[in-house]
């Protein structure tokens, strides 16, 4: 009989499989299979067999991009659909220092060397970093006899060149970077006839073969074993041939760095080498490296969960950008340091913008990127884009999640309540840094994150925990001004238009808002609402307080609010002074959502506050056996509230008195844009904004951000 087909990996099935088929042969019909020496047999075969299957799965797995588990295959299979992975890059700082070269001296220039400048002075993260330069830089020395090199962009790594010499007679001859840990942005690729001439020509990288003729000066590049890169030249049809005697003689300039870890160095020494305009060194008079902020922009090279993603997504665009996904499957090929991307289409805007596409980008470090950077990208993105489509890319706008969690515990099985506190807190600050909530198009899942809670720690029997929702408006001070603010996720409505305070208790209002002064007004108000009876829509009120429990409205209508929405609209309004700062005038306003499940919505990013999470400790009497009837058990709300303002309140002074003469203005309505969930509109000559603010009369608007 035939043997059975082998679908199973398990070793005694194997052997079962091979000793039922021998003993179906009539050759064998005598033998004792498991008291003989043909057990050993079978068990030789059996491993034989499920060593083989395994390697022929294994085998199997790593031909497809989907299943490939070794990093060489994976890349192998991402390079047959033109995709390169990113690779590590370097962290990098601006840095300025002078040479006081002495107003007599003869020296005019000095010129920093390419290769190492500084190194940090202290040991950071347990190591030494170098941070270097992959070319010359030359300054002038002024009347003063100073040397000044100001925003010196160096890079965290060892600065490498290497050289390579073409060999017609090899026609399989590759030029591979021996090194690992290459930032590929940084390479340079510089050609000469011979290694002797002075005759050069700079060589420009290359992801694609259009506009690339027979005389390109291109370069291509690709990743290879070990993390290692070969760099790859024109065959004389797409770019420019090399051949010895006219092209013969290659330099590879690049850093070597470690990625992630040198970010934020700050302290640097001077380890470069100066030289003036004749090439004599100098060693003195060099002042102390000042940097202008913290090295970032470093990042590991590119995952293989990453590459299985992108270098599909990459395929399906064909280098064009159609969609709204497209935008962001291609923004992080021309933008390295994408940390999430948000894009979507002006036609989900209300009214619809048609013909737009709006694109947020969180960068790796740092939270908005600059105007230079925005200019770079929309200039790379021309090459994708097709007719008819523009492109805007608008600042990101961050969704904070607050949490209070009261936590119960058994009291027999933990030391002390600090214990479970302080574990608590790191399991949450381990969820609020992972992928599921920093990102665009984040969900903050609360059956998880109670769950998180739960796991901490074999004592915690239950949380009851209460989340809200906050934005951050930035305001315009000491100007007439109209802001937006959108949530994008629906707001739950506790109060459905009474007096926030009853019988000494804090019922609230549907949101709450820190401090602020405006115009006409001495004291310090607040922002709340009253919802108007069919529960979808509400007026935004301001109001102060003479204490905690007693609010005293001082203007009954500066806006609307959209509880389906979860949207704001403050009418133009005069705002003085904030109580929260945070570089700029800020007030927050929170919610509590109508879920519990929190959404970042289009340009919407998730995060979780961690300096608003709170978490209280509470001793279950009853889990602990020390009040097993339940008479004792302390019961926590899931809606109390115990403020109806954010921050620390301010009290009015003096004899309370409603004033309904707050200082308005009426702004005129310009090219209004109005916007659905996230996107937010101002109210300005120019036509659009995507930011959550306001505008002024004279066009200048404030962001939510």
């Amino acid at each position: 009989m035939p043997l059975v087909n082998l679908s199973n990996l398990n070793f005694d099935q194997l052997k079962v499989s091979i000793r039922d088929y021998l003993k179906a042969n009539s050759n064998f019909t005598d033998y004792d299979f498991e008291g003989s020496n043909f057990s050993q047999i079978i068990d030789v075969l059996a491993y034989n067999t499920y060593i083989s299957s395994y390697n022929a799965n294994m085998l199997s797995n790593e031909v497809f991009i989907d299943s490939a588990t070794l990093r060489e295959n994976v890349v192998s299979l991402a390079r047959n659909i033109g995709y390169v992975p990113k690779s590590k890059t370097a962290a990098r700082v601006p840095i300025s220092f002078t040479v006081d070269i002495g107003a007599t001296s003869n020296v005019s220039k000095v010129t920093l060397k390419a290769g190492a400048v500084c190194g940090s002075t202290v040991l950071f993260s347990g190591e030494n970093f170098i941070f270097s330069i992959s070319e010359d830089v030359t300054v002038r020395v002024d009347t003063d006899g100073l040397a000044r090199f100001n925003d010196v962009e160096v890079y965290e790594g060892i600065y490498v060149q290497q050289q390579f010499t073409v060999d017609a007679r090899n026609p399989n001859q590759k030029f591979i970077l021996d090194n690992t840990g290459i930032d590929t942005s940084t390479i340079k690729v510089t050609l000469k006839p011979d290694e002797t001439s002075t005759v050069k020509e700079t060589f420009k990288r290359s992801d694609s073969l259009y506009e690339i003729t027979s005389t390109s000066r291109v370069y291509f590049l690709q990743e290879i074993l070990n993390e290692k890169y070969e760099l790859m030249f024109g065959d004389g049809v797409f770019g420019k041939k090399l051949t010895e005697g006219s092209l013969g003689y290659i330099i590879a300039d690049y850093i070597v760095t470690s990625g992630a870890n040198g970010n934020g160095v700050n302290e640097f020494r001077f380890v470069g080498s100066l030289v003036d305009q004749n090439g004599s060194p100098i060693s003195i008079g060099i002042s102390n490296i000042t940097p202008a902020v913290s090295a970032q922009g470093g990042s590991d090279i590119e995952s293989i969960e990453s590459i299985k993603r992108y270098s599909t997504q990459i395929y399906t665009t064909r280098h064009r950008a159609v969609t709204a996904s497209d935008y962001e499957v291609i923004l992080p090929t021309i933008y390295p340091e994408t940390e999430s991307v948000s894009a979507f289409g002006g036609e989900n805007l209300n009214p619809p913008q048609y013909g737009k596409v709006f694109i947020s980008v969180k960068p790796e470090n740092g939270s908005h990127l600059s105007s230079s950077v925005k200019r770079n990208i929309l200039n790379k993105l021309k090459r994708y884009s097709v007719a008819g489509i523009i492109p805007e890319i608008v600042d990101l706008k961050y969704l904070y999640i607050e949490s209070k969690s009261n936590v119960y515990y058994d009291d027999n099985l933990v030391a002390g309540e600090d214990t479970i506190k302080t574990q608590v807190l790191d399991s949450i600050g381990r969820y609020a840094n992972s992928a599921e909530i920093n990102k665009f198009g984040g969900r903050f899942k609360f059956s998880k994150y109670q769950k998180v809670i739960d796991d901490t720690h074999r004592a915690i029997t239950s949380n009851v925990t209460k989340v809200e929702m906050r934005r951050d408006l930035e305001v315009r001070a000491n100007q007439f001004a109209e802001y937006e603010i959108c949530f994008g996720n629906r707001f739950f409505v506790r109060n459905h238009g009474h007096f926030p305070v009853h019988g000494g208790r804090i019922l609230g209002y549907n949101i709450r808002s820190s401090g602020f002064k405006v115009s006409g007004i001495s004291d310090t108000v607040y922002l709340g609402d009253r919802a108007n009876p069919e529960l979808t829509q509400g007026t935004l009120i301001l109001f102060k307080l003479n204490s905690n429990t007693e609010p005293v409205i001082v203007n009954n209508n500066v806006g609307s609010i959209d509880y389906i929405e979860g949207e704001l609209n403050i009418s133009a309004i005069k705002i003085l002074s904030t109580s929260v700062d945070k570089s700029t005038p800020i007030i927050e306003i929170s919610a509590t959502p109508y879920s519990n499940d929190i959404i970042g919505l289009q340009d919407l990013y998730l995060q979780i506050d961690k300096s608003n999470v709170e978490v209280n400790t509470v001793v279950d009497s009853i889990s602990d056996g020390g009040d097993v009837s339940g008479s004792n058990y302390v019961v926590s709300g899931s809606f109390e509230m115990d403020s109806l303002v954010r921050g620390v309140p301010v009290y009015t002074t003096g004899v309370t008195r409603i004033d309904s003469t707050a200082e308005t203005a009426t702004v005129p309505t310009i090219g209004t844009v109005q916007t659905t969930s996230t996107m937010q509109s101002t109210t300005t000559t120019s036509g659009t904004s995507s930011g959550g603010g306001g505008t002024t009369s004279g066009g200048s608007s404030g962001y939510g951000y």
